[in-house]
């Protein structure tokens, strides 16, 4: 899976989403102080799902009209430890395959507390 991790992601959960084989660009590491604008485009020209902490992200894609083809997870979880943060996506991700993300609309998401 192609994946944009928002800047406000921790490291830790970054590295174990690559060691399970996924294509991961981390905002912090290569584009730190990016616009949420930029990091949107970015994901959507890169054909990235896009997870972070931010809810800024949704409410930016409904109000540019930017197609969701990418898609965007929204964690909103207590962040315990960065351990936590990590088994949460870690366990979010193995329940989607990519292709069903592609194809999901914006009207047709749903937000999942976790």
């Amino acid at each position: 899976m192609r994946i944009l991790a928002n800047e406000n992601f921790p490291g830790d959960t970054v590295a174990v989403l690559r060691q399970r084989g996924h294509d991961v660009a981390w905002v912090r590491m290569d584009a730190s102080g990016s616009s949420d604008q930029q990091v949107l485009r970015r994901a959507q020209e890169e054909d990235r799902l896009l997870v972070t902490f931010d809810k800024d992200f949704g409410e930016l894609a409904f109000r540019f009209e930017l197609p969701a083809s990418s898609g965007i997870i929204l964690f909103r979880i207590v962040a315990l430890s960065s351990e936590y943060v990590t088994n949460t996506v870690v366990t979010t991700q193995g329940q989607f395959e990519y292709e069903t993300w592609k194809q999901r609309r914006l009207d047709d998401l749903e937000i999942v507390y976790l």
